[in-house]
């Protein structure tokens, strides 16, 4: 009997530790990789006069938004989302000439989008969005002239250099989690001319389609 106890134990154990791994793997994994951000994000622009965003890092973590051009002296602020993981091959810049900056961002730890308006004139302020459909996720498929962001009850299309704009309407409002996207928006695919979304509307997913003409 003793002989047979130590396989018995052995075996009880070996299930019980595929059972911890099995569930580790099944856990929620990070977007994109979460390690220390060290050195500033920089985005040159192609205009004349040079214009630059840069995100400088403070243990680890985004710290201060800097942006600017030749000639002027550079706006500075607080990076609002600390705790928001960079990556520099998960972000990108899109400048209009020297009137504003779009950074776009995904949190690597959640995958959340955010999408930052920088424009260069002091008068005007900066502008957020944290609920942004970025074609950094590789299942978003959004026109690299176009921004796409949510508000539980809609999707909302933009051109970035003109500022027209267009909506499709998912019918109801949401409980949609930005820091878990894709539980509740699958995938996201928009051109100049249509919008096509792949969301769960309670328990079902669907799969909504809207012409559209930005205006």
């Amino acid at each position: 009997m003793k002989l047979l106890l130590v396989p018995a134990i052995a075996l009880i154990l070996a299930f019980s530790m595929g059972g911890c791994k099995s569930s580790s793997a099944n856990g929620p994994k990070p977007f994109c990789d979460t390690a220390c951000l060290k050195d500033t994000l920089k985005f040159a622009g192609d205009h004349t006069s040079n214009p630059f965003v840069y995100i400088t890092p403070n243990n680890c973590k985004g710290d201060t938004l800097v942006w600017g051009y030749t000639g002027i002296a550079a706006r500075k602020t607080k990076f609002d989302y600390p705790d928001a993981k960079l990556n520099k091959d998960f972000a990108r810049c899109i400048f209009k000439d020297n009137e504003f900056a779009y950074i776009l961002f995904n949190d690597c730890a959640t995958g959340r989008g955010f999408q930052i308006k920088l424009p260069y004139d002091k008068t005007q302020s900066f502008v957020m969005k944290t609920s942004g459909i970025n074609n950094i996720d590789p299942k978003f498929s959004i026109a690299d002239n176009l921004l796409a962001y949510t508000d539980r009850g809609n999707i909302y299309v933009e051109e970035i250099t003109t500022g027209k704009k267009a909506m499709m309407t998912f019918g109801e409002k949401l409980d949609i989690e930005y820091d878990d996207i894709h539980e509740y928006i699958d995938s996201v695919n928009v051109t100049d001319t249509r919008i096509w979304v792949k969301v769960k509307i309670g328990e079902a997913w669907k799969e909504l389609e809207k012409k559209i003409t930005l205006e």
